[in-house]
């Protein structure tokens, strides 16, 4: 098998040039951990129907490829006309895969048609991430497998001698960098609540031990500045926050993510 494509163990804001972002943090250490084990959970046969919804530039569509086979079928949909082309155009190579443009909460499947699905990290930015369980309880066949992951913003933590600088950074994140607050928590209730039986529930927080890392992942620079445009954080706080973070001689921050796997 090829190394398994990954993306963020816990992603902040998108950046303004979303492919490059999810392809620099793909070869981070705290993404390939997690999405393997993601991927090892479902459980993939020979010649499954793999639903991949939010699969973005193909990230992880070639791993899926490989689990099912040339008697298989992996679906990858996206919302992002950007990212389907270059899905597209990066898996050509798999006969047994397509990119749909489509919208999660409306799914371009049939019934009970799907073995496999996996959401990652794509609930915490959907307008209501219910519909979108409840559209993937509808696709998959009774007692076919989900695998989903979703960061608990609220759990992020960020060592710095200024402790109400810290705090006030991660309420920015906490508060702003996606459209569902605390989405990693609610994730098993939610799952429940649109008809799936919960198997396993796995908190799978990133410990990041250096600034490069961290950087990659969380863009603390970018979001620094967008805490201080949001008036989160003063000029000067902010530019003393990151200044201890790279230059001081240790680095400490970590956030939880929360991983479900349920059956329909």
């Amino acid at each position: 098998m090829t190394t398994d494509p990954a993306a963020a163990a816990v992603a902040a804001v998108t950046s303004t040039a979303p492919t490059p972002y999810l392809d620099l943090v793909a070869v981070t250490r705290p993404a390939r951990q997690y999405k393997h084990e993601l991927l090892s959970a479902l459980c993939i046969g020979a010649g499954d129907r793999v639903l991949d919804v939010g699969c973005g530039p193909a990230t992880d569509l070639a791993a899926l490829a490989e689990e099912v086979g040339p008697t298989g079928r992996v679906i990858g949909i996206d919302q992002d006309p950007a990212m389907v082309a270059t899905a597209r155009a990066r898996i050509a190579v798999y006969p047994n895969v397509e990119v749909r443009h489509a919208d999660a909460h409306h799914l371009p499947l049939e019934t009970a048609g799907i073995d496999r699905a996996r959401v990652d990290r794509v609930l915490m930015h959907a307008t209501d991430p219910a519909a979108v369980l409840a559209e993937l309880h509808r696709v998959l066949r009774p007692g076919g497998l989900l695998a989903l992951a979703e960061p608990d913003w609220d759990t992020l933590a960020i060592d710095h001698p200024d402790l109400e600088t810290a705090r006030a950074f991660t309420r920015y994140i906490a508060q702003r960098a996606n459209r569902n607050q605390a989405i990693g928590r609610r994730l098993p209730r939610l799952t429940a609540q649109a008809g799936f039986t919960i198997r396993t529930v796995r908190n799978v927080a990133a410990v990041l031990s250096d600034f490069d890392t961290a950087e990659t992942i969380l863009g603390l620079r970018r979001n620094t500045d967008r805490a201080v445009a949001a008036g989160y954080l003063t000029p000067e706080a902010g530019r003393a926050w990151l200044d201890q973070l790279t230059g001081g001689e240790t680095f400490f921050a970590t956030a939880s993510l929360i991983t479900v796997l349920a059956a329909a």
